[in-house]
């Protein structure tokens, strides 16, 4: 049977099984160990899913879970997971419901990465039906903490060992060859002037609304008016004894802070134009302001043709007197997190920089077979061989395991609305995903050693 077959007598059932998978709410959680009750729900449910289709299950200790099929030595691995950014405001449906409308599905999850997940199951199950002639075993591996430092992948690492070829299906077509290193952070404000402030939720996202509550007359309202007007950023003052600010942003990837509007740096940088006396406010200007690349701290130099940095502020809270918020940063493929360090020694004051994390960047050259492997594997689907491989700021589960790239499922061109508002897929994409993730294995399972 022809995969276009196949796909023409599955899809309702690929659907519908993306469908259960997307009605769960798998934000990270501390309700039920290791990443929250929800998460163990949807592994259990995505392995059921996996065993119909004639895949050999196993749970990770609920970490990850994997299905497999073939034989032999050498291990083909696809990664990808089941967790979920936090839906956040502004959608047109239930982000928890899948809608179908007009050829595209909406739902938190469709395309990052729930959707990727059961395109590759499908995948598989054609393969399976089949009776392909696999060389290679074939893992399908669903963690459950990608969003959230990619814990669930390294606790794989160290009871199943490395892959030998593989991709995941959390990126873009035609496939994603380097990717930006990482140094996520907090910036602390000691004895802060704020008497709150609340802002964003994940740090991998730009912030679309912060609520700080300051003192009468700490600021210019006017200047301050002025400046996020001139900035087109929406804002609400509420006078209740104190001043209630609430700046109104746009939410975006991390990776890709210029597609957003970040809140919290829009707040910052207004409260500093209007007089507003704070040492956070005022470092925050000195070493950021409106800036998305490092260029006041000096970034510019370790900057190549490849790819520049990204710098986003995500999360924002007052605890005690102090004034906490995320630093997540991705930075070039060619630089390395020793001289990301150096850079970033700019604590000073009452306002400190804290590393919590930095991943060394990823770099594959083209040529490999992998590589090749998969590239032709779009290509013979798509028809496209212009679009070029990319290098991107996103992290995602090559970081945490050998021989593996980002490949798929965003296509060029296309906007899916991944951890923003109203997330959609493209019915007719679904289906060419299950086609190139066929030829993918069939080619991965062919490169000799």
């Amino acid at each position: 049977m022809e995969v276009k077959e196949f796909l023409e007598k599955n899809f309702e059932a690929m659907k519908a099984d993306l469908k259960e998978l997307v009605s769960y709410n798998s934000v990270f959680s501390e309700d039920e160990a290791p990443f929250g009750s929800t998460n163990r729900k949807v592994l259990d449910a995505a392995l059921k899913m996996m065993e119909a289709k004639g895949l050999r299950t196993q749970n990770v200790d609920y970490y990850a879970g994997f299905g497999e099929t073939g034989e032999g030595e050498k291990l083909i691995g696809i990664l990808a997971h089941l967790d979920v950014v936090p839906a956040g405001e502004a959608w047109n449906s239930d982000p928890f419901e899948m809608v179908e409308k007009d050829g595209k599905v909406y739902g938190r999850g469709v395309t990052d990465d729930k959707g990727g997940a059961v395109a590759a199951m499908y995948a598989l199950k054609y393969l399976v039906d089949e009776g392909y002639p696999f060389k290679k075993r074939v893992r399908l591996i669903l963690g459950c903490n990608e969003e959230t430092g990619s814990e669930c992948i390294r606790h794989y690492v160290s009871k199943y060992g490395h892959i030998d070829y593989g991709f995941t299906p959390d990126g873009n077509f035609p496939g994603i060859y380097a990717e930006k290193g990482m140094y996520m952070g907090t910036v602390v404000g000691h004895d802060s002037a704020f008497l709150d402030i609340q802002g964003g939720e994940v740090s991998n996202v730009v912030c679309k609304k912060v609520k700080a509550v300051v003192k009468e007359g700490s600021f210019d309202e006017t200047r301050f008016g002025n400046y996020l007007k001139e900035h087109g950023v929406e804002y609400d003052l509420l006078h209740e004894g104190d001043v209630k600010i609430t700046v109104y942003g746009v939410a975006a990837h991390a990776s890709m802070p210029d597609l957003g509007v970040n809140a919290i740096a829009h707040l910052f940088e207004a409260l500093y134009a209007s007089g507003f006396e704070d040492d956070l406010v005022a470092f925050f200007h000195k070493n950021f302001a409106l800036t998305l690349h490092g260029e006041l701290l000096g970034f510019e130099e370790i900057k190549d043709e490849v790819s520049n940095t990204s710098i986003n502020f995500g999360v924002i809270r007052k605890e005690g007197n102090d004034v906490m918020m995320s630093l997540d940063m991705r930075f070039p493929v060619k630089s390395n997190t020793e001289k990301v360090k150096e850079l970033m020694q700019i604590s000073e004051g009452k306002v400190e920089v804290l590393c919590r994390h930095t991943a060394e960047p990823l770099y594959f050259d083209v040529n490999t077979p992998m590589i090749k492997a998969l590239k032709k594997a779009y290509e013979d689907v798509t028809g496209d061989r212009e679009t070029p491989m990319e290098a991107i700021g996103g992290g995602t589960y090559a970081k945490a395991i050998h021989n593996c790239i980002a490949f798929g499922c965003e296509f060029p061109g296309e906007d899916n609305h991944i951890h923003d508002a109203n997330e959609s897929m493209d019915l007719d994409n679904f289906k060419r995903q299950v086609e190139i993730y066929v030829e993918a294995i069939s080619n991965l399972n062919e490169i000799e050693g």
